[in-house]
């Protein structure tokens, strides 16, 4: 797992060797949920004002995670992305 960033509590990570489409990975205390990168959720469950807030912090950066999305795929590290203030 290759956390990507941290904010409010929110841990946001990706995994190499995953499958399509592009996402990524949400932890939030006891919850977790997978959230792709175009359409949001697609499975688990995070409460509302998670979601607005990474929904918020995937339109700021979602070229930033697609770039991460290419270097797993191509066995690379990725790069960490700046939090939302």
């Amino acid at each position: 797992m290759a956390e990507i960033s941290r904010f409010y509590g929110i841990i946001i990570a990706m995994f190499g060797n995953e499958h399509n489409p592009p996402h990524f990975h949400i932890k939030y205390g006891h919850y977790k949920a997978i959230y792709t990168i175009k359409n949001g959720v697609i499975k688990g469950e995070v409460p509302i004002s998670v979601i607005k807030k990474v929904i918020e912090w995937v339109e700021i950066h979602q070229d930033e995670l697609y770039q991460n999305w290419e270097l797993l795929k191509n066995g690379k590290d990725t790069n960490k992305i700046k939090p939302l203030k």
